[in-house]
């Protein structure tokens, strides 16, 4: 698809599902989506064959997301399994202040994100190359962040317990869903709390759970 083409989908998109996107913004969000374009032809990072359901779920979803960081200038986040680059990039393109860490174990996949980080020239933005577990053996890392995102996983006790060691008391745990399932999953354990469940996307059905880290 041109660029001329997506960003007419952009603007329309963003329009039915409410979001505001400034010059700017759109700009660098039509480059990290040229980007994956261009990459997704020669490796699989994601499904670009619905023009507008792409759009809606790796640039607009991330950015209603935003609303839902914590406040503060220095906001460390950490996203889990980020594959093509979304949710991360293009919430970091929306709050640019957040020193974002990506983990990701395919090579290829990280490369992606690498040459991501390098073309829109983001700061304060690594890549690691890992399963999120093994970075638990790294005491800088544990109870460093104040968001840990994750797209695409199954909501599993086991798995959150692991996520949450990565968070800072009161840190938030932002998982996001499709349509199915309950709005409070039953796999929270303390010391996770469960804020709320928000709407993304309209046309997608997707949501956002938002978990809360509590004082033990």
């Amino acid at each position: 698809m041109a660029q001329r083409d997506v960003r007419t989908r952009l603007a329309r998109r963003a329009a039915k599902a409410n979001v505001s996107l400034s010059d700017d913004l759109t700009e660098r969000l039509l480059a990290y989506y040229d980007l994956l374009a261009r990459w997704n032809r020669k490796i699989n990072l994601t499904s670009l064959d619905d023009p507008d359901r792409a759009v809606d779920r790796l640039l607009l979803e991330p950015i209603v997301a935003v609303r839902h960081l914590p406040p503060g200038l220095e906001i460390h986040q950490m996203d889990v399994g980020s594959g093509g680059g979304s949710p991360a990039i293009p919430m970091k393109l929306a709050a640019p202040h957040v020193r974002l860490r990506m983990v990701e174990i395919k090579a290829r996949k990280s490369a992606f994100l690498r040459e991501a980080v390098r073309h829109l020239e983001l700061d304060h933005a690594v890549v690691e190359t890992a399963r999120y577990e093994e970075l638990l053996a790294r005491p800088e890392l544990c109870e460093a962040s104040q968001v840990v995102s994750v797209r695409a996983v199954r909501l599993e006790t086991r798995v959150l317990t692991t996520l949450q060691a990565f968070l800072v008391i009161g840190g938030r745990l932002l998982l996001f869903r499709g349509p199915s399932g309950p709005d409070e999953p039953n796999a929270v354990m303390p010391p996770l709390q469960w804020q709320g469940t928000y709407p993304l996307v309209e046309s997608l059905r997707s949501r956002l759970t938002v978990l809360t880290k509590a004082i033990r």
